[in-house]
């Protein structure tokens, strides 16, 4: 299965005509510059809008897992704090290799790709998860008071 380029989720989303599409391609084989970059700045795409696109290419070409099941490795949990878990709805896995492996769930996948490169460096990949899956794989390995209906509103 070929992973869809963002300028084609923009389309399919209805953010981009065909022909915008085009425009931006000519303008980034002369330029070099991201497709989302271009399209914020000539179409006046919304970050937002780009964000959440981004976001679900990046879910489609990264592992999808059930932290539940998984194997989580100790000593990675202690590399953050609970707070950090919950705040940027992460949960570091394991190590593999030199990697960290970190979960989240596609809607939050922006926020925590930042916390995670920041906190852990380039040496972690981000895998994805349902919403609830993460949630319950969080309060496994950081109990916090919440349900799951106030981490979603959230």
């Amino acid at each position: 299965m070929a992973t869809a380029r963002l300028g084609e989720l923009l389309v399919s989303k209805g953010v981009l005509t065909d022909a915008q599409l085009v425009q931006l391609l000519d303008m980034q084989s002369r330029r070099r510059e991201p497709i989302g970059v271009l399209a914020e700045e000539v179409f006046h795409v919304d970050p937002a809008v780009l964000e959440e696109a981004w976001s679900e290419q990046y879910a489609s070409i990264t592992a999808s897992v059930d932290p539940r099941r998984e194997m989580i490795d100790p000593s990675v949990l202690g590399t953050i704090s609970a707070r950090q878990a919950w705040q940027f709805r992460v949960l570091p896995m394991r190590y593999d290799g030199r990697e960290v492996m970190v979960c989240t769930c596609q809607r939050h996948l922006p926020r925590a790709l930042r916390f995670a490169y920041r906190h852990f460096g380039p040496s972690c990949w981000m895998v994805v998860t349902e919403p609830s899956a993460l949630f319950d794989a969080l309060q496994r390995h950081y109990p916090m008071g919440i349900t799951l209906d106030e981490w979603m509103a959230a």
